[in-house]
């Protein structure tokens, strides 16, 4: 069950009310590496309602694999988490705003995002798929003729399909997750662009009637700093390098995902995981 209360961790987690919109105006001078260390807190942006990523438990407390890497990075830091959890369309202005010091928010690596966050090197995979009723036949996208198809909005499975699904399929964008996996289960939609995940949740609500039709592509999730703040990114990739091969990440990765560790990419969209020197 991936809802596991997270507890005894050594490092407190401090949870910021930010379920709010947060102001998108960025801030005047963001806090430095060393600012955060003399605080003694790295505030680390996570989803509040996406486990296995990450979610908030019954007690508030960050939960998921993304919460499990935040206080392994704080750790490495020396510091304590605070994790201010936030919405889909929050998580990049929170970060430019110098509301967090990082993301790690299930942030898919994309060319697209790298102009406005830097990314570090990724840290998990998600397969994304178009999903609907065991019932309806859709072998492949030319399937998806005339047909609604839900997608959560500004995300990889919506520019794929915006991309690809043929001209006269009505994509239906919604604001989340939750909210496209609802439109399926309502009827409102005939199928959706799904993360590796949604299965699960469709088995749950309604067990045996939904399944995985065919794959769109894979997503690579990383963790996001601010554009030119080499100290935040050199920080983060130096901790991955020890982190992704420890122990501790390969049985987080398997309770949280079910599955190893895949084979992570060296290089996405030609998308740089490193501040380019000046």
């Amino acid at each position: 069950m991936f809802a596991r209360l997270l507890s005894g961790t050594t490092s407190r987690a401090v949870l910021t009310a930010a379920l709010l919109a947060l102001p998108l105006a960025g801030a005047a001078q963001a806090r430095s590496l060393e600012e955060a260390k003399a605080s003694g807190t790295v505030r680390i942006g996570i989803q509040a309602d996406n486990c296995p990523w990450g979610c908030l438990g019954s007690t508030g407390q960050a939960q998921g694999i993304d919460a499990e890497i935040g206080r392994a990075l704080a750790a490495h830091l020396g510091v304590e988490a605070e994790f201010v959890p936030m919405a889909v369309a929050n998580r990049i202005p929170a970060l430019t705003a110098d509301k967090v010091d990082v993301l790690i928010a299930s942030l898919g690596i994309t060319a697209e995002r790298a102009q406005s966050v830097q990314f570090s090197q990724p840290y998990a995979e998600n397969e994304l798929f178009v999903t609907a009723v065991k019932s309806q036949a859709l072998p492949d996208l030319a399937a998806l003729s005339d047909k609604a198809v839900g997608v959560p909005r500004s995300t990889p499975m919506d520019t794929i399909l915006t991309a690809q699904a043929p001209t006269d399929a009505t994509l239906q964008r919604f604001d989340d997750d939750a909210s496209t996996i609802q439109a399926l289960l309502s009827g409102q939609v005939d199928a959706v662009g799904a993360n590796q995940f949604y299965i699960q949740r469709l088995e749950t609500a309604r067990p045996g009637e939904f399944e995985n039709k065919f794959p769109i592509g894979a997503l690579y999730q990383g963790i996001g700093t601010r554009l030119g703040e080499a100290d935040w990114n050199n920080a983060v990739n130096t901790f991955l390098d020890d982190h992704l091969s420890s122990d501790e990440f390969k049985a987080a990765y398997s309770e949280w995902l079910q599955i190893d560790v895949p084979d992570l990419p060296e290089s996405i969209d030609s998308v740089s995981f490193t501040v380019a020197q000046q």
